[in-house]
């Protein structure tokens, strides 16, 4: 069943949409990780399904540019669906190097990230807390 806030991907995974803005607050306190063309943001949540966000600042261009980077974000999200955890959140903050990254490269680095963020929120940082705890 698909429907405004779920998105059904070519393989049949489902994804869960973030459109509120407390749920990308909430996210902006989890573990983060980035590469060139975005940055990843993650906690868990009660949800079953994954949720997916996604926000582009006004600093990174025009909104013809912003809606661009939003489009190529969303198809690698789509190509990498069943690397989602399910009970988490994700938000995906692009920025310019979107437009011009190949594809296939976002979606190698969409699946880091989401290993990396994984691993994080049991690796202890140099201070002897969690990483990334707020």
């Amino acid at each position: 069943m698909t429907g405004p806030d779920t998105a059904e991907s070519e393989a049949g995974h489902s994804l869960r949409r973030l459109n509120k803005r407390s749920q990308f607050l909430r996210a902006a306190r989890g573990n983060r990780a980035g590469r060139r063309a975005f940055a990843l943001q993650a906690i868990a949540s009660d949800e079953l399904t994954p949720g997916v966000g996604f926000t582009v600042t006004k600093k990174v261009g025009n909104a013809p540019e912003r809606n661009r980077i939003k489009r190529r974000l969303r198809e690698v999200v789509r190509a990498s669906a069943r690397d989602f955890q399910s009970q988490h959140d994700y938000v995906l903050v692009g920025r310019r190097e979107a437009l011009s990254e190949p594809f296939g490269q976002m979606v190698t680095d969409l699946s880091a990230l989401l290993i990396k963020v994984h691993a994080d929120k049991a690796r202890p940082n140099k201070a002897g807390g969690l990483r990334n705890s707020r």
